[in-house]
């Protein structure tokens, strides 16, 4: 990852939302550290976001995801996150980010338990191990109950997965594994974690 590259989009975007946060209370909250930029970009081009996409990201912390994604693809976006100081942030950096107003008002963040969030729409769901397995497994309930009542294509997008989360994602119903878009070389490290797996809700 270059550094410099993080700088850059902090500073062509205006946000601030570098830095890991743990100072939860809660420990199904995981701490908060945003996705790296780079992989960010690699999502964007992947092709399963786009202009028609309303993109719901678990965790959003201080609003990168939203921000960037609405940024390259033109999405509309909502971010949940726990906090209310991480989601007073984001709401922070949608008022001072570069966006053009028509994006802004596509974008939105809500302070709430991912497990109460009922979801309105949504069809693409960002995931960087915001929470421990027993929320992550009552939140693929929601979403599955969101497909049920009103079937769509609806894509789930897993980064950095670890053994708990993918024992419950291999275990979901209606989960179905699509693809995989691989980070490793975008570290000068490797690491078989740093990729993203897409899911479609079937």
């Amino acid at each position: 990852m270059d550094s410099m590259s993080e700088q850059w989009w902090e500073k062509k975007l205006n946000i601030r939302t570098a830095g890991k946060v743990d100072h939860f209370i809660e420990e199904a909250c995981n701490p908060y550290e945003p996705t790296d930029y780079c992989v960010l970009e690699a999502l964007a081009d992947s092709g399963y976001i786009s202009s028609d996409s309303h993109v719901l990201d678990y965790g959003c912390g201080k609003g990168r995801t939203a921000i960037f994604l609405s940024f390259r693809t033109g999405c509309r976006a909502t971010g949940i996150e726990f906090d209310q100081e991480l989601c007073e942030e984001a709401v922070k950096n949608l008022e001072r980010c570069k966006l053009p107003g028509a994006y802004k008002k596509g974008i939105r963040f809500v302070c709430e338990d991912a497990r109460k969030y009922e979801i309105e729409g949504e069809n693409c769901f960002y995931f960087f191990n915001p929470f421990a397995e027993e929320v992550l497994r009552a939140v693929l309930g929601k979403i599955q109950q969101s497909y049920y009542e009103d079937p769509r294509q609806m894509y789930l997008f897993f980064y950095y997965p670890f053994e708990a989360e993918m024992a419950a994602l291999m275990t979901a119903d209606g989960l179905q594994f699509v693809d995989e878009i691989d980070c490793t070389e975008l570290y000068e490290n490797y690491d078989r974690r740093e990729r993203i797996l897409v899911f479609e809700m079937a």
